[in-house]
């Protein structure tokens, strides 16, 4: 009977501390709160004394947090505290690593993109593969940052990964032959940029890393200086990275106090802006922006804010929609929770993230583009692969570059900008203009309506 009362206690501190820790303000909301708090009581102190083994309340009780905020996103997290003590004295810079940017989609860590010049690369690793083990380590059910704490080592050293990829004609993941990657302490060039035809610049931005925006204002300079009259800023297979370093690069080619992005949450705090200065180094060069499927975050800030402000044509496929801010909370037991806060919203006011788990909300996020190339996945990843040849190993050789692939996507944003992409802007705003008019008539018309019936009654 003592044993019984100690277990109710233990299951009743567990949770005051499971409320206490994450809910201060549950208090408001009792009476619903109270009725789930006692399932909550009476499931864990049932489980402490029937459970065919011996469970440990502490460990239950991490499981139920982590499936409370494995609830709301792919992004919030609850840390333990070994997990807090790494994100606090992150230490990526010394270790190896295969290469590969990742992040959570529906539950799997998928690929972003794998950096070119990197052992992902070379082995032809793709963007939306899923990694399901890290050696013997099966990781489908595994935090983010666990799986990638397990590929990471010496550099010299190997790790086993194992990885399915989608079939497209069959729309379900079947699994490759298992990878053994030499991990390798590679830093690839983020910027490549050539003339091409007709002195139309192009610059393939690798992602929005610290130099980022100091290797596109070179490339930017070069290729000014050799006589470029419009640009193609590629941005395919950029998975994103620092927002300053979205906002920089947007500021290259906007000014006026021109709206960038802003954030907004439930809380009006959340609600931040960012904008350009009064003037740009490249307000008026004619540009296009290229995106696909695997552009995200900061590559989707970039593109819609040169989108909305009308300042370039963007050719390509919808993007992945990757935009949302994370804070990062300390708990008492030394523990933190990294919750999601806000999220990202183009000048226009259009939602970036993308919720893949409701599928009733498949049309919002991502950015859009104006002009739509499909390819097939396989096609792009050959364009893709060309850069391997390109974007090099600082201290190896530049080796030559050969394009040998034709690229649908690129020969459309060549075209648009022999023919002016002013054009497709005016357009666009032809085409926005009518829509207002037919929205404005129909809420008139639904006024009109309205007002007639309450008369009638």
């Amino acid at each position: 009977m003592k044993g019984k009362k100690s277990t109710k206690f233990a299951a009743w501190a567990a949770a005051v501390f499971f409320v206490g820790t994450l809910f201060p303000y549950a208090y408001a909301a009792v009476d619903g709160g109270l009725k789930q708090l006692r399932t909550f009581v009476n499931v864990l102190e049932y489980i402490k004394e029937n459970y065919v083994e011996p469970t440990d309340t502490d460990t239950l009780v991490t499981g139920a947090i982590r499936g409370m905020v494995g609830e709301l996103d792919d992004f919030s997290q609850y840390l333990e505290p070994k997990d807090y003590d790494t994100l606090k004295n992150d230490t990526r810079g010394d270790f190896g690593g295969l290469g590969i940017r990742l992040s959570e989609v529906d539950g799997f860590i998928t690929v972003m993109s794998p950096m070119p010049g990197t052992p992902a690369f070379k082995a032809g690793v793709m963007p939306g593969d899923r990694i399901i083990r890290v050696d013997e380590t099966d990781v489908t059910d595994m935090d983010l940052d666990a799986a990638v704490e397990l590929m990471r080592g010496p550099a010299g050293s190997k790790v086993k990964i194992t990885m399915t990829r989608k079939n497209e004609k069959t729309g379900e993941y079947e699994e490759l032959p298992e990878y053994t990657f030499k991990r390798e302490k590679i830093v690839p060039e983020v910027v490549y940029y050539r003339m091409l035809e007709d002195n139309i610049g192009y610059i393939y931005l690798v992602d929005f890393s610290g130099h980022s925006t100091e290797e596109m204002q070179k490339a930017l300079e070069e290729l000014t200086n050799k006589g470029m009259k419009g640009l193609v800023l590629d941005l395919r297979f950029n998975p994103g990275g620092l927002l300053t370093g979205a906002v920089d690069v947007a500021k290259l080619f906007m000014g006026n106090n021109q709206m960038i992005v802003y954030t907004q949450g439930r809380k009006p705090e959340f609600y931040q802006e960012f904008k350009t200065g009064k003037s740009a180094p490249y307000p008026d060069i004619p540009l296009v922006v290229l995106i696909n499927q695997a552009s995200a975050s900061a590559s989707e800030i970039v593109s819609g804010a040169l989108q909305d402000n009308d300042r370039a044509v963007v050719v390509g496929q919808r993007s992945f929609g990757k935009a949302s801010v994370q804070q990062v909370i300390p708990l008492d037991d030394g523990a933190g929770l990294r919750l999601t806060i806000a999220k990202y919203y183009t000048p226009k006011g259009r939602l970036i993230q993308r919720n893949y788990r409701d599928k009733s909300k498949e049309n919002e996020g991502g950015i859009f583009p104006d002009v739509e190339v499909k390819m097939k996945p396989e096609d792009e990843v050959k364009i893709f692969m060309q850069y391997n040849n390109i974007v090099y190993t600082p201290g190896k050789s530049e080796p030559e570059a050969k394009f040998t692939e034709k690229d649908p996507v690129l020969d459309k944003a060549v075209e648009i900008l022999k023919e002016g992409p002013e054009k497709i802007i005016a357009q666009k705003a032809e085409m926005a203009k009518a829509q207002q008019e037919q929205a404005e008539q129909k809420a008139g018309a639904d006024a009109q309506q309205k007002s007639v019936s309450a008369q009638e009654k």
